[in-house]
């Protein structure tokens, strides 16, 4: 034994602890820590400083909430059916060109420098249906295969989004941006739609326009956007002439849709919303609550 083993011994003696035993590398209790590590499904991390070296505790998992999907559908929404439904087939087509534009802008930015996964649901006014077309759009493209789709609440100074859904307000985005508050992956809330998750707008501050106009605004959406390669971010914003927040918000976004209601949001409305957009060219219109044709709305199977 060398003479600094010899030390170490000594010391370990002195306050009471034992050596342990290090297996050898390819020995039977070395494969058996590892068989049990393996068996173990849960995300493991260091321990806190201050404990013995090598320790691991489990991380806990985050949080799972329940959408009340029978609200949604006597509300008339989408969710998932053996059967066609009529607000399902529109937003199979809403959802469609946004998504294409998704592929074909995969890895590299839009005409406007920004992620085309980003995408803002506003509209000019309050009670244009704004949310309701951004719940069914995060909702139909969650039933898509090929993506998860993260659905923000970033209407800050009136957020719906929870109340819709039928779950309770938790911390999100407010909170996350500012300093020392939790992470984003901390904040997002997983739902019992598997590729469907929530982040709440959180707590009210009275710096909100400021908040979504800085730089940790930009590099969060980056981090929404670049984390999964399949993920598609939704912004349900406040609308557009109520409130500053929607314009900053649009300045990180890569896609814009743009809800109108049918017989109530007048021409003038419409063009200073879109006057407030500078001319992007990423900017689709949804026409909301207008009159369905009677037969064509629906039609059953084709056999």
């Amino acid at each position: 034994m060398s003479i600094i083993e010899n030390a170490v011994r000594r010391l370990n003696q002195t306050s009471g602890i034992e050596p342990e035993a290090r297996p050898e590398s390819g020995s039977a209790s070395a494969a058996a820590q590892g068989a049990r590590r393996a068996e173990n499904k849960e995300a493991w991390h260091p321990d806190d400083a201050g404990t013995r070296a090598g320790t691991l505790r489990p991380v806990a998992p985050r949080e799972q909430l329940d959408i009340d999907l029978e609200r949604l559908r006597e509300r008339g929404m989408v969710v998932a059916s053996n059967e066609r439904s009529a607000i399902g087939e529109e937003f199979r087509t809403i959802k469609r060109p946004l998504l294409l534009q998704v592929a074909s802008q995969r890895g590299i930015e839009t005409r406007s420098g920004r992620p085309a996964n980003v995408i803002m649901v506003t509209s000019s006014a309050p009670g244009e249906g704004k949310t309701y077309c951004a719940v069914n759009l995060a909702m139909s493209i969650a039933y898509e295969k090929d993506y998860q789709v993260l659905l923000v609440d970033a209407d800050v100074a009136r957020p719906s989004v929870p109340r819709t859904l039928g779950l309770p307000e938790r911390p999100g985005l407010m909170d996350v941006l500012q300093e020392g508050g939790p992470d984003l992956e901390d904040a997002i809330i997983d739902t019992n739609v598997a590729s469907l998750s929530i982040l709440t707008a959180g707590t009210k501050d009275r710096h909100a326009t400021e908040l979504l106009s800085s730089q940790g605004m930009a590099r969060l959406v980056a981090e929404m956007a670049n984390r999964f390669p399949d993920r598609i971010v939704i912004f349900d914003s406040p609308p557009l002439l109520a409130t500053s927040e929607s314009q900053v918000l649009a300045n990180h976004m890569g896609q814009i849709v743009v809800v109108v209601e049918a017989l109530n949001t007048t021409q003038r409305q419409l063009k200073e919303a879109l006057h407030m957009l500078d001319g992007r060219p990423d900017v689709s219109l949804i026409y909301n609550k207008a009159r369905r044709f009677s037969s064509a709305a629906m039609y059953g199977s084709y056999y």
